[in-house]
């Protein structure tokens, strides 16, 4: 593994002054081979940019549209002009809240890459798959759709959607048996040559950070409320940090 990812997903919080907060307590001495950047909301992009230099930057989303009468969108190419490294795709609230199809997404990611932004496409399951034995059906599925006609430039993420704001988390074995399913369609899908890093998504915080990082299949993490704490966050960076260094 070269690099190890951990991207933070702000979702629809932050504040000026919550981010001033964060960065007071924000300190990075992490190993140089762990890739950290924060997702904020659209209109914090800028803010955190500026607050955090030493974080790349994040988009929590992508219009398929690269311009036009599209009020409320946010194209790639504006991500991209505004230094946006990284923009999440088919996040699972996408996928239940505005019912983006994996079609849709398909198509999302194509735009990312098309403009230099390199998509992170989420990926998982609900637990009535999992408790089906549906799990890797279901996440198959997901990646056929996104990557029919993608490019290799991308990172996966695998949220199972059932850990996602519930405290619930993967098993370290649960997880690594589903990135090796991920990366064993990848090569089928984008061929053996391929090094897509695959996050962990789904609860993931300080407590869980080590095993999770230890997996061989793991490349980092997306983590979602634990990121909005600068300490936490701090923390799960050094468990990354170390892993590297094993």
């Amino acid at each position: 593994m070269t690099n190890l990812y951990l991207i933070g997903n702000w979702k629809q919080h932050g504040s000026r002054a919550a981010i001033q907060a964060f960065s007071e307590q924000w300190s990075s001495d992490a190993n140089s081979r762990l890739r950290i950047a924060i997702a904020p909301p659209f209109p914090y992009l800028q803010v955190l940019d500026k607050a955090l230099p030493d974080c790349e930057l994040a988009a929590q989303d992508c219009s398929i549209h690269a311009q036009g009468a599209h009020t409320g969108e946010v194209s790639a190419d504006m991500l991209a002009d505004l230094g946006c490294q990284f923009v999440l795709v088919g996040h699972s609230e996408r996928r239940q809240y505005h019912d983006e199809t994996d079609e849709l997404i398909a198509e999302k990611l194509a735009a990312a890459q098309s403009a230099g932004v390199t998509p992170v496409l989420c990926v998982g399951e609900q637990l009535t798959a999992r408790g089906a034995g549906e799990q890797y059906d279901v996440v198959r599925a997901q990646l056929r759709s996104a990557l029919a006609k993608s490019q290799p430039n991308l990172l996966i993420a695998y949220e199972p959607v059932w850990a996602i704001g519930t405290g619930l988390t993967a098993t370290p074995d649960q997880a690594n048996d589903m990135h090796a399913m991920i990366r064993q369609e990848l090569e089928s899908l984008l061929g053996a040559s391929h090094s897509t890093p695959i996050l962990y998504g789904g609860s993931v915080n300080a407590e869980n950070a080590d095993a999770l990082f230890a997996c061989p299949h793991v490349d980092g993490a997306l983590v979602g409320g634990a990121s909005l704490d600068a300490a936490t966050f701090i923390a799960i960076a050094q468990s990354a940090s170390n892993n590297l260094s094993h």
